[in-house]
């Protein structure tokens, strides 16, 4: 199971989320309370295990910024929210042609509407352009007022039916609203590739809880042990 503890702002949070064996950390680039600066950043993926995958939440960013930002802050990954459609595939050539492997994952917000979501996965997997573009589709609930970091969950059991018909080649990783509370009952339910949480493990926005992070770590590592086991008998 991959986990991803996001909306990092100091060096602490991102290393406590490390230690408790998180295998990725994000940053946020775009206005929010938890947005960081890439200086700040880059001072705190110097200090991380070289083997925990460093991501950029970006919004609405252009191609210059976002390969600036990965070099400047020490990225390893970037998470795109709301891309103009060519942007994926330009990055992923960008890079392969750098030699830098840098991870790449597609947003979609789910809303009740099935059909529309489920045409968006077809968009996304059934895409010559994209094909082979995404390393993962991180799935969040649909809100309003926000694209991330919402603390609102969304139907997963439709999600995961959806995800069955039109894209199970896809690696899902669930988003949005979890906890240490509920990611078992998500991951049991959704059967995810992997889990991302932010105000989940907070303490207040842009601050992590450390017995929540690994609260959280280990209900998720946990669930998936156990789908693992029953798999296997």
């Amino acid at each position: 199971m991959w986990i991803k503890i996001c909306g990092n702002t100091t060096l602490e949070d991102a290393c406590f989320a490390a230690e408790a064996g998180a295998n990725a950390v994000g940053f946020v680039f775009a206005p929010s309370p938890r947005q960081v600066e890439v200086d700040v950043v880059r001072e705190i993926t110097a200090r991380l295990p070289q083997q925990v995958e460093k991501y950029g939440v970006f919004v609405d960013a252009g191609f210059d910024e976002i390969v600036s930002t990965v070099s400047n802050a020490g990225l390893t990954g970037v998470q795109l929210h709301r891309s103009p459609e060519a942007l994926p595939a330009r990055l992923r050539e960008h890079f392969a042609r750098s030699q830098v492997r840098i991870g790449i994952l597609g947003v979609l917000h789910y809303k009740d509407h099935e059909l529309e979501f489920e045409q968006q996965l077809v968009k996304l997997g059934g895409n010559d352009a994209l094909d082979g573009v995404f390393d993962g589709v991180l799935v969040d609930s649909s809100t309003a007022r926000a694209v991330g970091g919402t603390g609102t969950t969304f139907n997963w059991l439709a999600a995961q039916a959806s995800f069955q018909r039109a894209a199970p080649h896809l690696r899902l990783i669930a988003a949005g609203g979890l906890s240490p509370e509920n990611v078992r009952h998500a991951i049991q339910t959704l059967r995810p590739w992997g889990v991302d949480v932010v105000s989940g493990v907070e303490s207040a926005k842009g601050k992590k809880d450390p017995i929540r992070v690994r609260a959280f770590i280990r209900s998720a590592q946990e669930a998936a042990a156990e789908i693992l086991s029953n798999v296997s008998k």
